[in-house]
């Protein structure tokens, strides 16, 4: 391990980019815990610095896939890679989309953990936490029963991917962004051929898109979203990169053009808010910013995966499934088969 760090902590000039089988090596290093805690936090710092290079990436990537359980619950499902250090100040819109998009026949795999820096926001695992479902005291069979049922996949990154656990407390020290923030987010539990993935910063849109092509998914969308997500915006234009077939192109979705631009109010977001929003939106109501901001990335991941021609046919049938009181079924499927394990480990106690 030593070695990789002489050569990605030569300083700013001086700095180089490691091999693919030389970061692959770094990766095992890591997380096999044969790097110490310092030479793994300085690793990390420098590589910061540097900028990983994209064999880099792929080989963090291959790395954490190859530690993970990694399960092909659904024949074709969409990974939805959204941040894990969470959200402070957007609505996860995420979270109810999953549910319309099991409802129209595309299951969905999302994935997370407690908070990690550097936001330390609200995470998918803290609106489960708010409906009672504890993923820290559920296996990853109780969560594949519910997927079963219902058509969305929910993977305790923690559970998944113990290796990565033990990450943590590094992490939470070094409290800032890392390598691992990228390649958590593409360890595919669900084996899925298709990915929406979220970004902050447009100047990894090109390193990103490619990286995907080489990890071969059939289509995939990188989204300059809310705070970083992979959730379009409502209130204005989102730049995305579609990804598939070897090419990547840049576009941009704007929901003033298909009459969804809806203004956002100013909330102070927590995860029992973020539930009560996306339940509100699931049985069809709620605030109109967040009813269309969950139609419109519903819609445009069908699209993605081929179940829609256009986002425009896409709007129809999730409107629908929202109106209709499909997606709330499904959601209440999924909670109750969650709910209900809960009950069972508690009462087994």
């Amino acid at each position: 391990m030593i070695n990789h760090l002489k050569e990605v902590a030569r300083g700013k000039r001086g700095a180089r980019d490691l091999s693919y089988e030389d970061a692959f090596h770094a990766a095992e290093a890591i997380l096999n815990a044969d790097s110490t805690p310092a030479q793994t936090g300085a690793f990390l710092a420098a590589e910061r610095i540097k900028l990983e290079s994209l064999p880099e990436l792929e080989a963090f990537v291959h790395a954490c896939r190859k530690h993970a359980r990694r399960e092909a619950v659904f024949p074709e499902n969409l990974d939805c890679a959204g941040p894990y250090d969470g959200r402070k100040s957007s609505f996860v819109s995420t979270f109810p989309a999953a549910f319309v998009l099991s409802a129209a026949g595309l299951p969905v795999t999302l994935h997370g953990t407690a908070p990690l820096p550097p936001k330390w926001g609200v995470t998918l695992q803290d609106i489960l936490a708010a409906a009672g479902i504890h993923a820290d005291r559920l296996s990853p069979e109780a969560f594949i029963t519910a997927a079963r049922l219902s058509g969305v996949l929910y993977a305790n990154a923690d559970k998944w991917s113990p290796m990565l656990a033990s990450l943590r407390p590094i992490r939470e020290e070094l409290d800032m962004r890392t390598i691992f923030n990228t390649a958590e987010k593409l360890v595919d539990y669900g084996t899925s051929p298709y990915l929406t993935f979220g970004i902050y910063h447009n100047t990894v849109f090109d390193r990103i898109s490619r990286l995907v092509i080489k990890l071969g998914y059939k289509s995939a969308l990188i989204i300059q979203g809310q705070e970083g997500s992979d959730d379009l915006f409502i209130d204005r234009a989102t730049r995305i990169y579609a990804a598939g077939n070897g090419t990547s192109t840049m576009d941009v979705i704007d929901p003033e053009a298909m009459g969804l631009d809806t203004p956002v109010p100013e909330l102070e977001w927590s995860a029992s808010l973020q539930l009560q929003t996306a339940e509100e939106v699931l049985q069809g109501g709620g605030h109109m910013a967040f009813y269309n901001q969950t139609l419109l990335n519903a819609a445009v991941r069908l699209q993605i995966a081929g179940k829609a021609g256009s986002i425009e046919e896409g709007l129809y049938i999730c409107k629908s499934l929202l109106d209709s009181g499909e997606a709330w079924r499904t959601y209440n499927d999924w909670k109750g088969s969650l709910l209900a394990c809960a009950g069972s480990a508690s009462g087994s106690r």
